[in-house]
């Protein structure tokens, strides 16, 4: 790898902004259950967990509003189609939109469903209704999101989203401490904190193109971008990594869901595995989104040895972090799990599952590149067949070993999982043409 060589040198620049907005998405999560913790009951912890479960299952299923709105921009801007590029925004803009109706119309419902499924007590119950309830009406400032990330991703600009990430994460981190301490809205001053960051950015993110974008926005026509004949391939594309979204959320959800099988401390555990299993991949997603933005680009400028520098350099950089990642877990496994957890019990319990984290990171970057590649080439196919093959592996794989591994077969699974993914998606590149024949 020639970090002098200007493709490298753009991954880095692509990259590196994305990493830095990354890895301030787990500190979030951990200040809101720190408010949570300091009002004075654990009845408020589980509350905001619960109802922030509820959220990662609804938005879940909408990424691919940032990820197919970044392929399809990356390959215009290749192409130096910036009125393509300023329509696939305004689809994308309209699909939010109108899904943001859509979660607000059904929000009820779907409360009413979900928390069926969990066994919480009622004052836990209510907590997150709660917060549920006064969240969901940043849905619409939140699939927005989405779409301005994958916008400015694909115009090759990972500086904006970085800035918009900042400041969501920093207001709402300082939004819920003083509405939860310095106002009697105790608890819901978190929701509240979350709906201000959430449209607060909606509206940074809005200024930051008006204020780069202007002319391009002024072409901007919603109304006719979302015309059947306009709309179709946008359509086509994201009605497949909607699939995608839901089979990875197979993964995802079965990953606790099968964890709470061995009890209570097994599921701890499982938690403790996957946050630094995600914390890992915030470092090499920075590299996908470049690997993303730079494909597209070069797809549509029908470059093929800019997109082979492209593939072979963040795949290096994805190798560098995979080893980093495996040597920190292989030196120093108890003190990372001991910054999450400091709870005997469950720290004993980990030792058996420790030498998965020495071949997680390895075959994990794999699969994450590939995502970010043949998300930037639009071959959304192979990327909804891998994940069908991949959650099959994945539950079958589980319930083939639980007799025989008990807990540890879910380990297996998810290792499957990712070889699946990882093995299909290379096989899968020698399709990607970026040349007509």
């Amino acid at each position: 790898m020639d970090l002098r060589s200007p493709i490298s040198r753009e991954v880095v620049r692509l990259a590196v902004p994305s990493i830095l907005a990354n890895i301030t998405v787990p500190l979030v999560g951990i200040v809101n259950t720190a408010i949570a913790g300091h009002l004075g009951d654990a009845v408020l912890i589980g509350g905001i967990a619960i109802g922030t479960m509820l959220f990662d299952l609804l938005y879940w299923n909408f990424g691919f509003l940032r990820v197919g709105t970044g392929g399809i921009t990356a390959q215009a801007y290749g192409r130096n189609d910036m009125k393509a590029s300023i329509e696939t925004f305004s689809q994308g803009l309209a699909t939010a939109l109108a899904a943001s109706v859509l979660i607000l119309l059904i929000q009820w419902l779907f409360a009413e469903a979900m928390l069926l499924l969990v066994d919480a007590s009622p004052q836990v119950e209510a907590v997150a209704r709660q917060y549920y309830f006064i969240r969901i009406w940043a849905a619409p400032a939140t699939l927005s999101l989405f779409v301005f990330k994958g916008w400015f991703i694909g115009m090759q600009n990972t500086v904006y989203p970085m800035i918009v990430d900042l400041w969501v994460n920093i207001v709402n981190m300082l939004a819920g401490w003083l509405l939860a301490f310095h106002t009697p809205l105790g608890v819901n001053g978190i929701a509240v904190g979350v709906l201000i960051a959430q449209w607060s950015g909606a509206v940074l993110a809005l200024g930051l193109m008006r204020h780069r974008y202007r002319d391009l926005l002024g072409q901007a026509r919603v109304l006719q971008s979302v015309r059947w004949r306009h709309f179709k391939k946008f359509f086509s594309i994201n009605s497949k990594l909607f699939i995608r979204s839901m089979l990875m959320l197979v993964v995802y959800e079965g990953f606790t869901i099968f964890a709470a099988r061995f009890g209570d401390v097994e599921l701890a555990v499982s938690s403790v595995m996957m946050h630094l299993l995600l914390f890992f991949s915030y470092f090499v997603d920075g590299f996908a989104y470049a690997g993303e933005a730079l494909t597209g680009r070069f797809i549509g400028e029908r470059n093929p040895d800019g997109l082979k520098e492209t593939i072979h350099c963040v795949f290096a950089w994805g190798a560098v972090i995979g080893v980093l990642s495996t040597i920190a877990y292989g030196v120093f496994p108890r003190a990372i799990i001991g910054l999450i957890t400091n709870d005997p019990q469950v720290l004993a319990a980990s030792e058996p599952y420790l030498f998965w984290l020495l071949l997680m990171p390895l075959i994990s970057c794999v699969a994450f590149i590939w995502d970010g590649i043949f998300t930037g080439a639009t071959a959304v196919r192979e990327l909804m067949v891998c994940m069908v093959w991949s959650a099959g592996g994945f539950v079958a794989s589980f319930f083939l070993f639980e007799g025989h591994f008990g807990p540890q077969a879910l380990y297996i699974a998810y290792f499957v999982h990712l070889l699946i993914r990882s093995v299909y998606l290379t096989v899968a590149s020698k399709k990607i043409r970026i040349v007509e024949e």
